[in-house]
């Protein structure tokens, strides 16, 4: 049943079209992509995935001086970025022909696949791609970062481009939700040839706070679920105990101070409290709405757990907690920020 509804949950997402396998990078790879120079210096940017944190990211590139051209499915989305002057393309592959460096910011890894490979995708008619660089920002598993940065390799490049003959992908998962998109203080998490990373960052600096490098490709995606792993995990853990102190007649506020005072602290305890009513500007303050929706925590959870069972690794909190966050998107929370569980599963109360 577990299953069932996790695969329901995630067919709201994305129709999944390929079957994906783990691919890693050789070293030979890596190589044919190498360069002693790195391309100086970006035209124009394309940005497909105009949601929640893709429309605010390319905001801020615009913001930055970078030329910008966007693609969404969304047509009111695409016709707001038109209204204010910002060239729209209609599929993926018209960003590609028309961009030097592309950035992706999509709901799943199917969405992130078809982009690159399918019809009208960005590599799509053959093998040879304008863009030098294509950053993913979106969360999906390693495994398909990887076999995508392995296809992207086999690529050439149109024109002069230095001296790169290959385009270089890149994963570049983010951390800090929509109230970091907008104010443009994400980390980036990063993966893939360090050479492209170095002359990725300032790009990413323009949307964000921080970068790290993490490795290899693949590992930036990696990075980021088991960075939003631990952050399930941590929020069911506050939410438990601050419900259980509203149980034994302790206010929510003052327990969250003692929290934050001891060992206890934590990001759930002391940047985004669960509990309507202690803490202004996170979504427990605005009915749970606006922030990172329970049904994408769900999706999150799932590849962490298909990514620890394909290494063999335990992974009962994970379980525990993917089968919590199926539960809230059944009972009708999946678009409500994933701190609802807070009152939703453990049916705390406002402080």
């Amino acid at each position: 049943m577990t299953g069932y509804r996790a695969r329901a949950i995630l067919s709201i997402l994305t129709r999944s079209r390929h079957s994906l396998s783990s691919t890693f990078l050789q070293s030979s790879q890596l190589c044919r992509f190498c360069s002693s120079t790195v391309q100086p210096k970006f035209g124009v940017v394309g940005f497909i995935g105009l949601g929640n944190m893709g429309s605010r990211m390319a905001d801020n590139l615009i913001k930055a001086g970078y030329r910008v051209a966007v693609h969404d499915i969304n047509y009111n989305v695409m016709k707001m970025f038109s209204e204010r002057g910002v060239p729209t393309r209609s599929t993926p592959y018209e960003i590609a022909e028309s961009s030097d460096v592309v950035i992706t910011m999509l709901p799943s890894s199917s969405h992130v696949f078809d982009v690159y490979t399918g019809e009208n995708g960005l590599l799509h008619r053959g093998n040879a791609v304008k863009p030098s660089l294509l950053i993913d920002c979106s969360t999906i598993d390693p495994q398909t970062s990887r076999k995508l940065s392995a296809i992207v390799s086999e690529c050439t490049l149109k024109g002069e481009k230095g001296n790169w003959r290959n385009p270089v992908m890149l994963d570049a998962p983010v951390s800090g939700g929509v109230i970091a998109a907008e104010y443009g203080t994400l980390t980036f998490m990063v993966g893939g040839l360090e050479e492209a990373y170095l002359e990725a960052r300032l790009l990413l600096l323009s949307m964000g706070k921080k970068t790290i490098y993490c490795g290899g490709a693949g590992n930036g995606s990696a990075a980021k679920i088991c960075n939003n792993l631990a952050m399930a995990v941590g929020m069911l853990g506050v939410s438990e105990a601050l419900a259980l102190g509203q149980s034994l007649g302790i206010n929510a506020s003052t327990l969250t101070d003692v929290f934050n005072s001891s060992s206890a602290r934590c990001w759930s305890s002391d940047t985004y409290n669960p509990v309507p009513g202690v803490m202004e500007g996170v979504p427990s303050s605005r009915n749970y709405e606006d922030g990172f929706s329970s049904i994408l925590m769900a999706k999150d959870i799932d590849l962490a757990a298909a990514s620890a069972k394909e290494v063999g690794l335990k992974f009962p909190m994970t379980v525990q907690a993917r089968e919590i966050y199926l539960e809230l998107c059944d009972n009708g929370h999946k678009a409500e920020d994933f701190s609802c569980v807070f009152r939703h599963y453990y049916g705390g109360s406002d402080a």
